[in-house]
């Protein structure tokens, strides 16, 4: 029994006679007794004195209170020690007294020892009842108050819900919109699809059976040639008798073989590749193409706003650069490209010569070279009658676009070329690993009057020609 027992007497002894509570800053007055040191100050009011001590009632003065601090450790020990214990409802925890009164300010509950502590002097402090009742009157407001506020959100999760709903029948029937679309568009293509191979092979069974027979009956000529061939060599190395024997028939064998040439077959196919609306598709990576006048020929002629270059008469005086094109008379756009899709549209117009396509940007420009793909160009030139390109391809043989288009897939190594004129497919590289950073390449090639232009993003020319 003597272990609580001291705990009791410790943690009497370190109790404020004022708050009742654990001391917090004791102070010792002149008479030896202790108290927190807001505790008295509160109880005394005015700096002045001496005052009584609350409980031996000598006098003392307020500038005469010595903090002690043994007994704050003290009552810090006897706060630790006090055993945890359930409060009873109505029973204060801190003092364990019956909760009497109301803090209106700090809207808590009070026992008679939390008023004398000070803490709440000044403030509305009503007894239980008395403010219980003028609350209840605030917390009625607030229940009609909250009861607002749930009509209010039911109101508005229905709404929402509402919304929800109809959001999620207008993404459906756009998703079907979408698919129905683009359903539509995959049929629309194949039967365009279908209609160009069906022209094709039309084109072909009217055109690849007159070159068969033509190849067939050049091919019976060329047997009777080498047999003609043969049967005279031998008759050469045989004596005179041999010689001469039946030679007439000979002869004649040889007069009577003419030689057909095959019939001339225009090379111009009427079938061209045009898929409707691809251009308008590969617009979608139009980008904005500028030239690079570091790199130009010194006879190439730029415009300003470096959109248009035609080849002149003269050669400029400019300085030569590893990044200049000389002799090869071409210049490079500025963008670089080394992934993604781009496409951009030069107007030729009606010039008789000129090339475009890409190059690496590593690629020897001091030498006179073709630009061939071994080189590190990939370039489609127009030469007057007919197209060329670094790769053997057939182009089929039409009326020159005005306006060209280029589209690069880098990640696809696919590189083509389009008449904007009649979105048709002029050329189309095979798949290619691209590496490295590519340049857009230009090439006027013959002297004109009339510049290439790269067409802005809007589709409007630049035609302001200056030196670069």
């Amino acid at each position: 029994m003597a272990a609580p027992d001291l705990s009791t007497n410790l943690q009497e002894e370190a109790t404020c006679a004022i708050c009742l509570d654990y001391f917090t800053d004791p102070v010792m007055t002149d008479c030896g007794h202790n108290f927190c040191r807001d505790c008295i100050r509160r109880c005394w009011g005015q700096p002045d004195g001496p005052y009584a001590c609350p409980e031996c009632r000598e006098p003392s003065a307020q500038r005469n209170l010595r903090p002690n601090r043994p007994l704050a450790k003290m009552a810090e020990m006897a706060r630790r020690l006090r055993p945890p214990s359930p409060v009873p409802q109505g029973v204060c925890a801190a003092h364990r007294e019956p909760l009497a009164a109301f803090c209106a300010d700090h809207l808590s509950l009070l026992c008679a020892a939390c008023e004398r502590a000070g803490g709440h002097w000044g403030h509305r402090v009503r007894p239980l009842q008395e403010a219980a009742d003028e609350l209840q009157g605030t917390l009625q407001k607030s229940l009609e108050h909250l009861r607002k506020q749930m009509e209010d959100a039911l109101v508005f999760q229905a709404q929402a819900e509402e919304t929800l709903t109809l959001w999620q029948k207008m993404i459906e029937s756009q998703r079907q919109n979408v698919a129905g679309e683009f359903e539509r568009l995959r049929r629309l293509l194949e039967e365009d699809e279908r209609r160009l191979l069906q022209a094709l092979e039309a084109e072909e069974l009217e055109a690849l059976p007159p070159l068969r027979e033509s190849v067939a009956r050049l091919g019976q000529q060329s047997t009777q040639l080498a047999q003609l061939i043969g049967e005279l060599e031998g008759r050469c190395q045989l004596p005179a008798l041999g010689l001469l024997q039946d030679v007439r028939d000979t002869l004649c064998r040889v007069q009577d073989l003419k030689l057909q040439p095959p019939e001339v077959v225009p090379m111009e196919m009427r079938t061209v590749c045009r898929v409707p609306g691809l251009l308008e598709a590969l617009r979608r990576f139009r980008g904005d193409v500028t030239l690079d006048a570091d790199t130009a020929n010194p006879e190439l002629v730029l415009s300003e706003d470096g959109r248009s270059v035609r080849r002149g008469t003269l050669r400029q005086a400019l300085p030569d650069s590893p990044e200049r094109f000389d002799p090869g008379p071409c210049v490079l756009g500025r963008e670089p490209l080394s992934s993604g899709r781009h496409y951009w549209e030069v107007e030729v117009g009606e010039r008789a010569s000129w090339a475009l396509g890409v190059c690496r940007e590593n690629v020897n420009r001091k030498e006179k070279g073709e630009l061939f793909a071994g080189n590190g160009f990939w370039v489609l030139a127009f030469l007057g009658s007919h197209y060329d390109s670094s790769e053997p391809a057939f182009t089929p043989l039409r009326d020159p676009p005005r306006r060209v288009g280029v589209f690069l897939d880098y990640e696809a190594g696919h590189l083509s070329f389009y008449s904007v004129t009649d979105g048709s497919l002029l050329y189309a590289f095979p798949e290619t690993p691209f590496s490295g950073t590519l340049r857009p390449l230009f090439s006027p090639l013959s002297s004109s009057p009339t510049p290439m232009t790269i067409c802005t993003p809007k589709g409007g020319p630049a035609d302001s020609l200056v030196a670069p």
